[in-house]
């Protein structure tokens, strides 16, 4: 009977709460958001959040970010791959 105990959710009552990917993306988010923090780019990312699409799919939103943001990003990142490949490097 409605109103007794708890209906399955449908598209009605359905919450991102509920929801591992919703836990997966937020979480992601707050990792990139505390790196971003740390290179001191926080105000470079306004509109990064975490989300879901319509397939209920977790995904990390970086937003529009401007060029130069993009350029010391990429920056950022080829120096975080040239060390990573630096520890790889067998020892002489």
């Amino acid at each position: 009977m409605r109103g007794e105990g708890r209906e399955p959710n449908d598209a009605a009552n359905w919450s991102p709460i509920d929801s591992t990917e919703w836990y997966a993306a937020r979480d992601a988010t707050a990792g990139l958001r505390d790196v971003l923090i740390a290179a001191g780019m926080e105000r470079d990312f306004p509109y990064l959040r975490a989300d879901l699409n319509a397939f209920g799919q977790g995904f990390v939103d970086l937003g529009r970010i401007s060029p130069e943001t993009a350029e010391r990003l990429a920056e950022l990142l080829r120096t975080a791959m040239n060390s990573s490949a630096d520890d790889e490097a067998p020892e002489r």
